[in-house]
């Protein structure tokens, strides 16, 4: 508890030193959904409808404006795109708006959503704690190859209803590539769901499949859907880097199945709050699995948010059937128009370990992310963690684990965000070393690039 008291601490003191900023939120990535053609207008509380599009343009009366765009003129482009201050210099950043297929196919305004991503990559090291090739224990586990890390695609109708209406929506999604176990419904115990659907280092998975009823402020998931826990997440247009922290790959779930409500009738304020069956399954209950899912985001300012997050019950094959808590708290702050700060702290503790009911597991992690935009074309960004866990060592000790991590994510075009990053992992332990017969200390160098559609 005093561990717990310290990190949360860190994250109160980390908000009250930064001083005003411009936006409500960090973005760890480029923005991958924008569209040509964007209806802004929100039906109101007497229930009008919805502004719809004309000739596959917004009416003016919807509140849709034109996308500025660039407007490239002698080579370089105009300040009021916002193309950054070093646009003339970066081949002018002039990348207008990003190709879909939906817009092809069924352009402007569908109640419907369609699309997805390739992403592709090269590693020259396992990312630790990962020491064999395809043995599980990182997303980056499969190095000295090209690989093919998600091919995804997804269909998504939004539930969303006026004050006085209803509505309902859902949401499907499937993977590709070596990333796809790693999503697959590992907390399953009897290779339900898509578990089993592998072919080497590659596989198939579904990590969500939801329907969504909503009711004014209020909307409710139902089915396998993404954790609320955490700060980095499992598709890659949602992430700075190529590579994961400790932090989200050993101590956080990645999917649930289950019930999720949210809140947000307050400006400032939404609350989640759900019940599930346990960590990372799929439609199944292993070991009874049986848990609180939920939590509260708040935007302190206009540039500064904190979320806190929590699980709390029996996760099932992780925590052997016993009782667990876990909570993430996560403050991000826009501490100018360019650079962005975000501080993670999370907590695991559980009476039971993945088929061990009597081990007693604890995980703590502190991690930091630091961004910096330098035109609508480049950003660049670092990360350092810590991360301490008796889980992966001899006789129940605990033991550190560290590593920073420097990039760059580069978009030569609308639909393409290319991410190049070095990092460095290390860590006190000897057993690793004696366990795998490598030491664990290592510098990795990585490069992928995420192409949308």
């Amino acid at each position: 508890m005093n561990v717990l008291r310290w990190t949360v601490g860190l994250s109160v003191l980390a908000l009250c030193a930064a001083p005003a900023m411009a936006q409500s939120a960090v973005q760890t990535a480029f923005d991958y959904n924008l569209t040509s053609c964007d209806c802004a207008c929100e039906p109101q509380c007497a229930c009008e409808p919805e502004c719809k599009c004309d000739s596959g343009c917004c009416e003016s009366s919807c509140g849709c404006e034109a996308s500025c765009g660039c407007e490239c003129g002698n080579s370089c482009c105009s300040d009021s795109c916002g193309c950054g201050m070093f646009g003339c210099c970066m081949m002018d950043c002039c990348l207008g708006d990003p190709c879909t297929l939906q817009n092809y196919l069924t352009p402007c305004c569908s109640d419907y959503s369609y699309g997805g991503w390739i992403g592709v990559g090269y590693y020259d090291e396992n990312e630790r704690l990962s020491s064999a090739p395809n043995d599980g224990a990182a997303f980056l586990d499969y190095p000295s190859h090209f690989n093919l890390d998600q091919a995804w695609v997804y269909a998504e109708k939004t539930a969303s209803a006026s004050c006085c209406c209803a509505d309902y929506g859902f949401r499907f999604d499937m993977l590709y590539g070596v990333d796809a176990q790693k999503t697959q419904a590992f907390g399953n115990d009897n290779n339900g769901w898509d578990v089993s659907w592998d072919n080497g280092p590659y596989g198939w998975a579904i990590p969500q499949f939801y329907g969504e009823v909503a009711y004014g402020d209020w909307s409710v998931k139902i089915g396998h859907f993404f954790t609320i826990i955490g700060y980095e997440v499992v598709p890659d247009t949602g992430n700075f880097f190529y590579s994961h922290s400790y932090t989200m790959f050993d101590s956080e779930p990645f999917t649930h199945t289950g019930v999720l409500g949210t809140y947000s009738g307050n400006d400032c304020v939404t609350l989640y709050a759900g019940w599930t069956l346990g960590w990372d399954t799929g439609f199944d209950q292993a070991d009874g699995g049986s848990n609180w899912l939920g939590g509260v985001s708040v935007d302190l300012t206009d540039d500064v948010t904190v979320a806190w997050c929590q699980t709390a019950g029996n996760f099932g094959l992780r925590s052997a059937g016993q009782s667990g808590y876990s909570q993430s708290v996560v403050a991000s702050a826009n501490v100018s128009d360019s650079l962005e700060y975000v501080l993670q702290s999370d907590w695991v503790t559980t009476d039971g370990f993945y088929g061990d009911p009597t081990f007693h597991a604890e995980d703590y992690g502190i991690n930091q992310y630091l961004f910096y935009t330098l035109s609508d074309c480049w950003k660049v960004g670092g990360r350092m963690e810590w991360w301490k866990t008796n889980t992966v060592t001899d006789s129940g000790r605990s033991t550190s684990f560290y590593e920073v991590t420097g990039g760059v994510n580069y978009k030569p075009h609308a639909n393409v965000v290319i991410r190049p990053e070095i990092r460095y992992n290390w860590s006190p332990t000897t057993l690793y070393s004696n366990l795998n017969g490598a030491p664990y200390n290592n510098t990795v160098f990585a490069i992928d690039g995420v192409f949308t559609f």
